[in-house]
């Protein structure tokens, strides 16, 4: 999708403000382009301003400040019921004295449909989400994962162009909340309708999403695709939230070019990226991932960082064992090693050589 096509934005927040007292912001300064047919996911932990920002685009909170815009018209004085939008919450929020096809059909009611279409459009509606045997089931005969599929069927069943979803899958286990990604995901695809998703669970956004925005303290942190966000994190916030991340505090001792040397607070030092990292003298966090650190074998092996590791912990987790290091002065450093042949030289007690290059290691700011 090219989000840079202005003509194409769908879903616009334009300085948008919101405070609940007159004098905290819990959402500041909000500028967001969302085009026709993405889907978007606004991550971040409990009270970043995720949820607000949803609730204000439902139109169930209002902006203090600025405008929200729906395909190019200001939408702030527009009641919920007449912006159509479909909504999936996380408590499915369904009529518990009507049967699943009543429950589908009552948007379709509030808008003057006709009977026969309607009972098109339930069924239609009910065989996207694989219930369609279960229209004349009551909500409390069904299991919570069969509840949020109608829940996200009756989002749909109007055709809207948005549908926004508060934490939808927060209530499912493991299993059910994996697949029930994938559909979502799949449904989006095959409709095209445009979703704005809000999640606290990093590993659900990167699943489903075509780009993530990272919300912190009222603020977009980073907007960016899955992949970049994850590889090319912003800073040392966005790099902590999205994934596992060893963070190595230090001082900037040479800056030359696109690389940083960074002095670590037991006097090692580390060649690095440097992303944002303060000019010499200042501080930085470092932030590497735990598969990017290597296991070095070769003892002329050429790599930016190598450095002496004690095994301190091996956990077995199947397609990788994870590996807690003392290294740098830290004895926290995590390194994912495949499962693979190779694991098994590994042993608690024992000392290694450990490597990584410096493109993976980025130099952030010193939070």
């Amino acid at each position: 999708m090219d989000n840079d096509n202005q003509n194409d934005v769908f879903v616009a927040f334009e300085r948008v403000q919101k405070s609940y007292d007159g004098e905290q912001l819990v959402v500041k300064d909000l500028n967001l382009d969302i085009a026709k047919g993405e889907f978007l996911t606004m991550l971040g932990p409990s009270g970043s301003g995720k949820t607000t920002c949803l609730m204000m685009l439902a139109g169930f909170e209002t902006a203090t400040f600025g405008d929200i815009k729906l395909d190019g018209q200001a939408i702030n004085n527009i009641p919920p019921h007449k912006r159509g939008i479909g909504m999936v919450f996380q408590n499915y929020a369904l009529f518990p004295h009507m049967t699943i096809g009543e429950n589908l059909a009552f948007p379709l009611e509030v808008r003057g449909m006709g009977k026969s279409e309607r009972d098109e459009k339930v069924k239609n509606a009910l065989a996207m989400v694989q219930m369609e045997d279960f229209a004349g089931r009551r909500p409390a005969q069904l299991s919570g994962g069969q509840q949020q599929r109608v829940a996200l069927a009756r989002a749909l069943v109007f055709e809207p162009e948005l549908v926004l979803m508060d934490e939808p899958l927060g209530a499912l286990d493991k299993n059910l909340r994996e697949q029930m990604q994938y559909e979502i995901k799949h449904i989006h695809e095959r409709l095209g309708v445009t979703v704005v998703y809000v999640t606290h669970d990093q590993t659900e956004a990167l699943t489903m999403s075509d780009r993530i925005a990272v919300f912190n303290d009222g603020k977009i942190q980073q907007l960016a695709p899955p992949a970049d966000l994850y590889e090319r994190p912003d800073n040392a916030f966005v790099a902590a939230f999205i994934g596992e991340n060893n963070r190595l505090q230090g001082t900037v001792e040479q800056v030359d070019g696109e690389l940083v040397r960074v002095k670590l607070d037991d006097g090692s030092t580390v060649t690095a990226l440097n992303v944002c990292a303060d000019a010499v003298g200042g501080k930085t966090t470092l932030s590497l991932r735990p598969e990017r650190a290597l296991v070095v074998r070769d003892t002329k092996a050429t790599m930016d960082n190598v450095f002496d590791a004690k095994v301190e912990e091996l956990i077995y987790l199947g397609d990788h064992i994870r590996s807690r290091l003392s290294v740098c002065g830290r004895n926290d450093f995590i390194m994912k090693v495949p499962n693979s042949s190779d694991h098994h030289a590994m042993s608690v007690g024992q000392t290694l050589r450990v490597g990584w290059s410096a493109q993976d290691c980025r130099a952030l700011d010193a939070s």
